[in-house]
């Protein structure tokens, strides 16, 4: 038995090694696909006569571009998003579901192994098929069966029997075609690709803490404004009642401003309500109650101001900093993957399988020599008819990889989309804030002027309600360009992928106080 044993190795290593050496790789090789950048990122309008006060550059993108505007609080809220926000906590749990998944598929490369042990007390039917075997009563006296046999065939009752038996089993699976190879291949680009999509949670969360904390301080700029046109407007109407009272003025100068100062007290509320928001969308952001910031955020500040210049890299740097480029790509290598995986499915299936353990009718005979049995061999499994199922899977996947090409194609294009309206929105944005500020200056004056000329009695209240008017609507604008601006920036920074290189933990539970 020794020798069978040794030769059924020999047959065994000859058959894996022949096998090893025969085995291919089914289905396309992936390529990377490739795409041209353009020389510069300044393809938009035509440029101002005057720049604006900040100018975009061709310099290394700062991985904490949100230190830029130099505000201290956002850059506190920046450190905790990437340790607190749900999304981004979840994107990392999904990958680490893509590295578990990987796991699995690369188990199927090696061969399986596993130990068994089992005992049984059976009573074997006395119509069944020891009826019919030669010698079943003495097989069965050797366990107390009592009866007598005529020609081999028992005619009394089959006693039960106690079988015991241990040992291992092996599988593995040959890799003939490529398969396993491929779907491991396709596993590991899926995990790329989770790990990527965190990568844009990441930097997703961090423009969003950025946005609406600019937009927070854009709106705390218009209630300070409103606020204080509340003040002119209670002026004006103290003033026309000081002078309807003296007979200067009729009551139709009082009503007038009494509405004018009506209308400026109706504009605080919403913008109250907005700044309600805001706190509690950066709360959500960083996976807190709603009002947990108000005491943090609820006095005002100044919107965070843009630097005189902006690093924003090089065109040919967009591919690598763009987390979605290149989990487009990554889906589109394991798109290309799992085709392999689709045609090895048309080719014959390789197993070798083997096993070996004693097996006894006595406990106390379980460990002997003559007790030992052993099986090995290959088993082959051939598709021969599937109903069309593996021509439609082939079809499906080339389906899918022609569809995950044109997805990498329209995300890169996406992007060049994104960089070139962020400049444009960055760049105009400034001019007309720079626009606004020369109106409001010239808006204040026409307000002063209008008040000394009504006080003097030489124009009537209709020019001192106009001029209150294009005051604040003038103030407004200005307070939301000035927000503009910075949000533009950020949006900017998000549309050129940056940001996800930071090496602020995504794990971390615990806020950064």
């Amino acid at each position: 038995m020794i020798k069978s044993l040794k030769r059924t190795l020999t047959l065994a290593t000859a058959l894996l090694g022949a096998t090893a050496l025969g085995g291919c790789t089914m289905g396309p090789n992936y390529e990377r696909p490739a795409w041209a950048s353009p020389a510069s990122w300044f393809a938009g309008p035509k440029e101002a006569v005057k720049p604006p006060p900040s100018i975009p550059v061709a310099a290394p993108i700062d991985v904490n571009w949100w230190e830029l505007f130099k505000d201290p609080e956002l850059t506190k809220l920046e450190r905790r998003v990437a340790a607190e926000n749900l999304d981004v906590k979840a994107a990392a749990i999904r990958f680490s579901e893509s590295r578990a998944q990987l796991g699995v598929a690369r188990a199927s490369l090696f061969p399986t192994l596993g130990a068994n042990a089992s005992y049984v007390r059976e009573k074997a039917s006395n119509e069944g098929i020891f009826a019919v075997i030669p010698g079943a009563t003495g097989a069965s006296a050797a366990n107390g069966a009592q009866g007598n046999s005529a020609g081999g065939i028992s005619t009394g009752n089959l006693a039960p029997f106690d079988l015991y038996q241990a040992g291992f089993d092996a599988t593995w699976e040959v890799d003939l075609w490529g398969g396993i190879r491929r779907s491991v291949e396709s596993a590991t680009a899926s995990s790329v690709a989770a790990d990527e999509a965190t990568r844009a949670a990441l930097l997703s969360s961090l423009a969003e803490v950025a946005r609406d904390y600019v937009q927070l301080r854009g709106t705390q700029a218009e209630l300070a404004i409103a606020h204080e046109n509340v003040d002119t407007a209670r002026q004006s109407l103290n003033l026309t009642q000081q002078r309807a009272a003296g007979g200067v003025t009729t009551d139709l100068d009082v009503a007038n401003a009494s509405a004018q100062l009506r209308t400026t007290l109706s504009q605080i509320p919403p913008l109250e309500q907005q700044e309600a928001a805001l706190i509690n969308a950066l709360s959500l952001l960083l996976g807190q109650p709603p009002n947990a910031l108000r005491d943090e955020l609820a006095t005002p500040k100044p919107v965070p101001p843009v630097p005189p210049k902006v690093p924003v890299g090089f065109p040919s740097e967009l591919a690598r900093r763009r987390p979605d480029i290149r989990q487009a790509e990554a889906q589109l290598h394991a798109a290309t993957a799992n085709i392999g995986v689709a045609e090895a499915n048309f080719y014959p299936q390789l197993s070798l399988t083997g096993s070996f353990g004693p097996q006894a009718l006595q406990f106390s005979n379980l460990f002997n020599m003559n007790a030992r049995q052993y099986a090995f061999g290959p088993a082959i499994t051939i598709p021969i008819f599937e109903g069309g199922q593996l021509r439609s899977t082939l079809q499906l996947r080339k389906a899918q990889q022609r569809e995950a090409a044109i997805t990498f194609q329209r995300t890169v294009l996406q992007a060049w989309h994104d960089v070139d309206n962020a400049l444009t929105a960055y760049k105009t944005e400034q001019t007309r804030r720079d626009e606004l500020i020369q109106a409001v200056a010239q808006n204040r004056r026409a307000l002063t002027l209008a008040q000394s000329r009504y006080a003097q009695g030489v124009a009537d209240f209709l020019t001192v309600l106009d001029t209150e008017r294009n005051l604040l609507a003038t103030q407004q604008q200005l307070a939301q360009s000035t927000a503009n601006v910075s949000a533009n920036l950020v949006a900017l920074y998000k549309a050129l992928g940056g940001g996800w290189e930071t090496d602020m933990p995504v794990t971390q539970t615990t806020a950064s106080k």
